[in-house]
């Protein structure tokens, strides 16, 4: 029986009065790994009334598991001509909010909130992010985690918008002052280009290639960084090794 076959089990025969606690119990933490599994249950069976109340909560785990569950409210809130209901656009509301919260965790869950309105409206999903794009640097990283996700790259369309939507983002930490470049908020941004590029180049999109290709010869030490972080991740050697050593001997002193 897999852990998420357990989780569901569980949580369908408890009261829902009960689901703090079980969650609490099974949530991970405080450790180096939450419990992902019953964090995916969670956003499939929670209530709204649950998903948005825990979103709201000063509890990590809670919060967590409601910014990634307001995913799926916005999903169903949205009708099949890609029209959003009040209550949909609110909770999208919420998750923006929470894409610049302190907490990591929770703006991971808005990463999984998008990738769950991205496996449901491909559409959606990159009217979001196409305006989250040209946000402040926590609001860009959710946009660039969420759609540098593999299941969502198999559709050629969100390919090549999340390497347009990449470019644009480096552009913009380029475009920052020195003075911001090492604010907490940048670096974090920074790290996520530090490894969404390589996830959109092994997808087979050639603007990831090509995109790293070119912010390789950029004076910028920032861009250079990101590029050679992307090529320390193994996928980009395995999408396409030729490629791959010529842009370590370009970033080569």
């Amino acid at each position: 029986m897999s852990l998420r076959f357990e989780h569901e089990a569980a949580l369908r025969a408890l009261p829902a009065g009960e689901w703090e606690e079980y969650m609490a119990a099974h949530s991970g933490l405080p450790g180096p790994r939450g419990n992902l599994e019953l964090l995916d249950v969670v956003g499939d069976l929670a209530t709204p009334e649950q998903l948005r109340r825990w979103a709201a909560s000063p509890d990590e785990y809670l919060a967590t598991c409601g910014a990634a569950g307001l995913g799926r409210l916005v999903v169903e809130g949205t009708t099949v001509e890609g029209e959003v209901s009040h209550a949909a656009d609110a909770d999208l509301t919420v998750v923006h909010q929470l894409a610049a919260d302190a907490r990591w965790r929770v703006r991971e869950g808005v990463a999984m909130a998008l990738q769950r309105i991205g496996d449901a409206s491909p559409t959606l999903l990159r009217e979001v992010v196409d305006a989250w794009a040209s946000d402040v640097p926590l609001v860009q990283r959710a946009a660039i985690a969420g759609i540098s996700e593999p299941r969502l790259l198999k559709d050629p369309a969100v390919a090549a918008f999340a390497a347009d939507v990449l470019d644009r983002v480096t552009a913009s930490l380029v475009a920052l002052p020195a003075s911001r470049r090492r604010d907490d908020d940048v670096r974090t941004l920074r790290q996520a280009l530090g490894y969404c590029w390589s996830v959109v180049a092994a997808s087979g999109e050639e603007a990831g290639f090509s995109g790293l290709e070119r912010w390789a010869s950029s004076e910028d030490a920032d861009a250079r960084w990101i590029v050679k972080e992307n090529l320390g991740k193994a996928r980009l050697a395995r999408a396409d090794a030729e490629r791959t050593a010529r842009l370590r001997k370009a970033l080569a002193p």
